[in-house]
């Protein structure tokens, strides 16, 4: 039987498929810079719920300095920039690539190690490497058919923001496997992650005058508010505090392979959900830039 880490990294994966529609709808609505400033501050609030419930303290002060830093640096990284980049992406063109796109992070994750940390790749790394980049380039290279409205063709911005998504995404997991020592609640790591995601996103906003901008968008919005409030549940609330719950108790490697199975999940939820229409080798390309993820760390 698979162990919780295992089983916390695939729910993980769900959630990540399931809050992408919330996501791709507002971002197409409001903008990806207003989805992104508006979820963590709803994933704060339920955050900050959850750790009250559970532990009787809204805000985990006693965590530790070091701990903190690890993971504000985390939440800065990959929740503000490389999310941001991901709605962006989700905007451009769609939910089924911009979570392919995001397959890249574990790549990326291990070419950071090789290169910061002296890690060395084997054969069959560089293989998976490879394969991962081969599958993903065939979906990119392939024609798509349109289905309706909801159908973005694809763009090389889109690609681009695609990209960087998985690498703030590969840092981020990096940052936060270092603060996630010693048993680490996984609802309390995900609260500072995002309070500094919020912190660092809403002083930029006052910053460039669009915080009552964002807010007035949102009051003209309401059914954004709600895309962006079922998101925000299934993504940095549960989604986020399951991959940290799965960095935990499992090898890194294996977490972020299975981590990476949303553009799997994201098949069958374009075909229906969003109408996309695609052809046998952009399936054909996902699993293979899956198999390459998985030789990645096999």
């Amino acid at each position: 039987m698979a162990s919780i880490g295992e089983i916390a990294a695939l729910f993980a994966s769900f959630c990540w498929s399931l809050s992408a529609i919330g996501f791709t709808k507002s971002s197409r609505q409001v903008g990806s810079l207003v989805t992104n400033r508006v979820r963590v501050f709803i994933a704060m609030l339920v955050l900050i719920l959850i750790n009250t419930v559970l532990y009787g303290q809204s805000i985990p002060l006693n965590a530790g300095a070091s701990r903190w830093v690890w993971l504000s640096v985390s939440g800065i990284i990959g929740l503000s920039l490389g999310d941001a980049f991901l709605f962006a992406a989700y905007r451009e063109i769609g939910p089924r690539l911009g979570l392919l796109l995001l397959s890249l992070a574990p790549v990326f994750g291990t070419a950071i190690a090789w290169i910061f940390f002296g890690q060395t790749l084997t054969p069959l790394q560089i293989i998976g490497i490879v394969v991962t980049l081969g599958g993903i380039s065939w979906v990119v290279m392939t024609r798509q058919k349109s289905g309706d409205e909801n159908f973005r063709a694809m763009t090389g911005r889109g690609v681009l923001f695609g990209i960087l998504a998985a690498i703030g995404q590969a840092i981020g997991l990096v940052f936060s496997q270092q603060g996630m020592t010693a048993g680490f609640s996984p609802f309390a790591g995900s609260l500072i992650r995002m309070l500094a995601a919020v912190v660092t996103l809403w002083i930029v906003a006052v910053f460039q005058r669009q915080a009552g901008s964002t807010v007035s968008v949102m009051r003209q919005q309401p059914p954004a508010i709600r895309w962006i409030a079922f998101g925000a549940l299934f993504g940095p609330v549960i989604g986020v505090s399951s991959s940290l719950l799965a960095v935990q108790y499992t090898e890194i490697g294996v977490a972020s392979t299975l981590m990476a199975l949303p553009p799997i999940f994201m098949l069958p939820i374009s075909y229906f959900v969003f109408k996309e229409r695609f052809n046998w080798q952009a399936v054909a390309g996902t699993f293979i830039a899956i198999a390459g993820v998985a030789l990645l760390f096999s």
